[in-house]
């Protein structure tokens, strides 16, 4: 009963967390949404503040969805400990166990088919530099959007500068955009900025060895968690009989 009620006792405390956690960024989110009006007026009232700043509001729905997730999962994995319900904590041990299923099958993806991801990156990038040439400077969400990238990577287009040639913003401006040159008029004689796909490869790789701590990490939570319930759920199924 010791070992059972410590079991008890933690599941209820890592959930319980998870529960807050879920509750304040689904209530954050709900908030971006709901008031996005006056937080946008707040944002252009930042002195010198970038124009792109507004397209933080459509982090919203992103902080809405992992809020629900996190709310759902702390209150089946808390409440199923207290109440002692095997139905909750099954379903619990079920959600957390389809995560990491579909983290360990992204992971043999990345690995086993290397080949096929850079294909697919390949067409992504194919798409990204037509929606470039067809709508940057006339669309203003994706010139926020793409602005707000390149200025956080420090880098230009997805693959360089050429990638905005013929775009409405270079036929109506004479230029590319100022964040493909350091200091100057940006043109095709000046741009040595590399693409967003080279400057976020070379992030991911500087930052290998954080990601895959993080990663392992996080997998090991689930396990333990997945361990935790499905103790708690046999030792429950078995006091019940």
């Amino acid at each position: 009963m010791g070992c059972f009620g410590f079991l008890k006792a933690m599941m209820v405390l890592f959930n319980g967390i998870i529960f807050l956690a879920g509750v304040a960024i689904l209530g954050v989110g709900i908030w971006v949404k709901v008031d996005s009006g006056s937080i946008f007026n707040f944002l252009q009232n930042i002195q010198d503040a970038p124009s792109e700043l507004g397209q933080l509001l459509n982090v919203g729905y992103l902080l809405i969805a992992v809020g629900a997730v996190l709310l759902i999962l702390g209150f089946l994995g808390c409440c199923g400990a207290v109440r002692e319900s095997t139905c909750m904590l099954l379903l619990f041990f079920v959600i957390i166990l389809i995560v990491f299923i579909a983290e360990v099958a992204g992971a043999i993806v990345l690995l086993v088919f290397k080949p096929m991801a850079e294909k697919l990156i390949n067409q992504v990038g194919t798409e990204a530099v037509k929606s470039i040439r067809q709508d940057y400077g006339k669309n203003q969400d994706l010139t926020g959007l793409w602005n707000t990238t390149m200025s956080t990577l420090k880098c230009c287009g997805f693959y360089n500068y050429s990638d905005f040639t013929d775009s409405p913003f270079v036929k109506d401006w004479g230029y590319y955009p100022p964040q493909c040159c350091s200091n100057t008029t940006c043109t095709a004689d000046n741009s040595a900025v590399p693409g967003c796909f080279t400057a976020l490869k070379k992030l991911l790789d500087d930052n290998a060895v954080i990601i895959i701590a993080v990663a392992l990490g996080i997998a090991a939570l689930e396990v333990a968690a997945m361990i935790v319930s499905m103790t708690l759920y046999c030792k429950i199924g078995s006091k019940h009989d």
